[in-house]
């Protein structure tokens, strides 16, 4: 019986916590519309608005930017944070741990 509690353990932690690869996946999915695959806000949707998504590999970008800023607009969007309504909230989609693990990635588009 231990075993079985050990192993459900193992499998609620698994859901929690976010690889590398599920990052790279959650981006293509969620945001590489409108930054485009390598950040740079020149996604296919993202040519067609008004306001052009931020571009992650270009330094200015990152000026002033904590993970703690990142995080909030990924989860509540860019309304609630004072940016582009075009900017969708993802974090019904994505739990905390994921938008922790987008936001490390999303750092390896600096340039």
């Amino acid at each position: 019986m231990a075993r079985f509690g050990f192993i459900v353990l193992a499998f609620l932690l698994s859901l929690d916590t976010a690889s590398a690869d599920d990052s790279a996946k959650s981006y293509a999915t969620f945001c590489a519309m409108c930054h485009g695959l390598e950040g740079k806000g020149d996604g296919v949707a993202g040519a067609a608005l008004p306001v052009k998504p931020a571009n992650f590999a270009d330094p200015k970008f990152w000026e002033g930017k904590t993970d703690e800023g990142l995080k909030k607009v990924i989860k509540e969007g860019g309304v609630a944070n004072g940016k582009s309504a075009l900017m969708a909230p993802w974090g019904g989609v994505l739990n905390d741990a994921q938008i922790d693990a987008m936001v490390i990635y999303l750092k390896t588009m600096k340039k």
